[in-house]
């Protein structure tokens, strides 16, 4: 475990130095600002009743987890990969004294904790955004239901990634890699649409899966459903990405 930290410690500290963890936290605050506006405006224009403390926040979620985060974890995956395959960099990485296993796991946490953060940064400002604007439709069993979504939101955002890392060792160019991404998303998404009664296990379809925690009638079968297909994925996405991971060679 001590390699293992410091070889996350070390991702983590990459990442941080990266400036796309910072564009992605500042445009996700530009979707807050540029929300309120528009809601204020439609407010005090309109005389229309719009979005209340809590459900600014999930109306931000609702934007940022289907277009902001999943294209800077795009970014920030095919950096860590497909732009240290680029730069040399991964093979001063895998001089050190750490197995392959443990960087790509690093790799991986670090990446997990860029979305993790990123969330909870969102919702501490889009929770103060809405409570500023609005406190009267607050109540604390909304509150803890945009909690957790935020919370949950990871796991599918989690899956995206891995995906993404899968195609990281399967192209050489990370350019490549990015705007066959974008096909593979849109072209989810267009499934999604036709065939809607297999959309559960489409990876883009997953991104809405908090709703399911807003519901007034619990659907513990469907969240168990969804999550258990999701960690399914995930399986099977880290382990075709480290065994291509593992075979690449420098």
């Amino acid at each position: 475990m001590a390699v293992f930290q410091a070889a996350l410690v070390n991702e983590l500290e990459k990442l941080y130095k990266k400036k796309k963890a910072l564009a992605a936290f500042l445009l996700s605050l530009a979707v807050i600002v540029i929300g309120q506006i528009i809601i204020v405006g439609v407010r005090s224009g309109f005389g229309l009743r719009t979005a209340g403390s809590m459900e600014f926040p999930m109306l931000v979620l609702s934007v940022v987890v289907n277009t902001i985060l999943p294209l800077f974890t795009a970014l920030v995956t095919i950096d860590s990969f497909s732009g240290e395959f680029a730069h040399n960099n991964m093979r001063i990485t895998l001089t050190r004294p750490v197995s392959r296993l443990k960087i790509f796991a690093a790799k991986i946490t670090a990446i997990s904790l860029f979305i993790l953060a990123t969330l909870l940064l969102l919702l501490i400002f889009s929770i103060i955004a809405g409570f500023v604007f609005n406190t009267n439709s607050a109540t604390l069993d909304s509150l803890v239901r945009t909690v957790f979504s935020y919370i949950v939101s990871l796991f599918p955002m989690v899956v995206l990634a891995l995906g993404i890392v899968l195609l990281t060792n399967l192209l050489k160019s990370g350019i490549s890699v990015f705007f066959v991404s974008i096909l593979i998303f849109l072209g989810l998404k267009v499934l999604g649409v036709f065939f809607s009664q297999y959309s559960s296990i489409l990876m883009t379809t997953q991104l809405d899966w908090y709703n399911l925690f807003l519901m007034k009638s619990f659907p513990l079968a469907k969240i168990i459903r969804q999550f258990l297909i999701m960690l399914g994925s995930s399986v099977m996405l880290f382990t075709a990405g480290f065994y291509l991971f593992d075979k690449k060679e420098l």
